[in-house]
């Protein structure tokens, strides 16, 4: 089993939709970003890439490439699992939280974790999506932008072909050792 852990935050803008978790909230302002700013889901890929140590969401997904401008990061975290499960992974759960003084998120947790749930191939029950309030505190207290955090669990896949080498695929720690579990090369 890999853990990994993301954080994305972006600024509010005018004339944008605000974006989170691959669900449109209502509200007058958005996330601006190369794509479309959704800081739920790319936290979520960056920990999906770190706990498969694949790299970060730049490295795959770069700014300032324009095949990734406007694209929804939905389409960005398809690929992620792609990528995910071609190294020989699968996720097993999420946790997420997103940190915003405004909007109020509560009535949009439970579609944002069915559609992240439904992306990845598993039951919304092994997502969580949970909001909390910076307290009026720094940038996100002033509403300047919004941030999230997300925490994966990944276990190899049943039956799946690693691309990690044979001999490390099956590493266990034995007593004063640590297993040692690199992702594929580069």
């Amino acid at each position: 089993m890999r853990v990994g852990i993301g954080y994305d935050i972006h600024p509010l803008t005018d004339g944008r939709p605000l974006v989170l978790g691959g669900v449109v909230v209502p509200y007058p302002r958005g996330l601006r970003g190369h794509s479309d700013a959704d800081v739920l889901t790319h936290a979520l890929i960056d920990a999906m890439l770190g706990a498969a140590a694949l790299g970060t969401i730049g490295g795959h997904f770069p700014d300032g490439d324009p095949r990734f401008a406007g694209v929804s990061s939905l389409v960005l975290l398809d690929e992620t699992r792609r990528l995910v499960e071609d190294a020989g992974y699968r996720v097993v759960n999420v946790d997420t939280v997103i940190i915003a003084q405004e909007p109020r998120l509560q009535a949009h947790l439970g579609p944002m974790a069915r559609t992240l749930a439904g992306r990845l191939g598993l039951d919304a029950g092994c997502v969580g999506v949970k909001a909390t309030s910076p307290e009026g505190l720094g940038a996100l207290g002033r509403v300047e932008g919004i941030a999230a955090q997300a925490v994966v669990l990944l276990e190899d896949r049943p039956g799946g072909i690693s691309r990690r080498p044979a001999a490390v695929r099956g590493a266990r720690a034995t007593p004063g050792t640590r297993a040692h579990r690199p992702g594929p090369p580069r």
